[in-house]
């Protein structure tokens, strides 16, 4: 495991090393998701390297995150049968109540050209 206090999930970083359970390098971070405003961390997109897909690992496969390393739950060979990282959907845009019925259809309408 790596040395250092442990840090929270909001200063996580984009190039942060990424380590399995054994301390094994296993790739470097290349997105966080989750909502810093509610503190809800979804987890991580990492990369392995130029060639490969980026793998998505769940907050609940996070470990110790310490400054400049997130150490994994997972051995390494967990490591590599994980999920390809998909971009998160959009967030749903949600009207006020006070809108009108015509900026409700003009809304529902953009939503449906998309």
């Amino acid at each position: 495991m790596a040395a250092g206090d442990p840090v929270s999930w909001v200063l996580i970083e984009p190039g942060w090393r990424v380590v399995d359970a054994d301390g094994e390098d296993v790739g470097k971070v290349k997105e966080v998701t989750g909502d810093e405003n509610a503190d809800i961390f979804d987890g991580l997109a990492i990369g392995q390297g130029i060639l490969s897909k980026e793998l998505y690992v769940t907050s609940e496969q996070v470990g110790e995150i310490v400054e400049g390393t997130v150490t994994l739950k997972l051995s390494r060979a967990e490591v590599d049968a994980l999920p390809a990282f998909a971009e998160p959907a959009d967030e749903e845009q949600i009207l006020p109540e006070s809108s009108t019925w015509y900026q409700r259809l003009a809304w529902w309408l953009a939503g449906r050209n998309r």
